[in-house]
């Protein structure tokens, strides 16, 4: 595995709400650099000088996902996990309820 890899990927909503995995640091790194200018913040540039440090060797990729996911859950960009959605649509789905 090289060493800007993800141990697991990080799922985040883009474009129009569509998720995408995020596998390695320098995903992370693109997404952070396409992040408009005007909606930059503390938790951007804390995320983004992780991801140059774990891109150069000084931390660990793991510690560079977890500021990143920090980031991407402060901008609601978390993709709700895939095995939460299908248990919540089985039972909604059960729910006589719900339609």
């Amino acid at each position: 595995m090289k060493p800007d890899m993800f141990e697991q990927p990080l799922s985040i909503l883009v474009g129009l709400g569509f998720p995408a995995e995020v596998r390695s640091v320098m995903e992370a790194y693109r997404h952070l650099v396409e992040w408009p200018a005007s909606s930059r913040d503390t938790a951007h540039s804390v995320a983004l000088k992780a991801c140059n440090a774990a891109l150069r060797g000084e931390i660990e990729a793991e510690t560079a996902r977890g500021l990143f996911a920090a980031f991407a859950e402060k901008h609601d960009l978390l993709a709700p996990d895939s095995h939460i959605l299908a248990a919540s649509r089985l039972h909604r789905d059960r729910d006589p309820h719900v339609r």
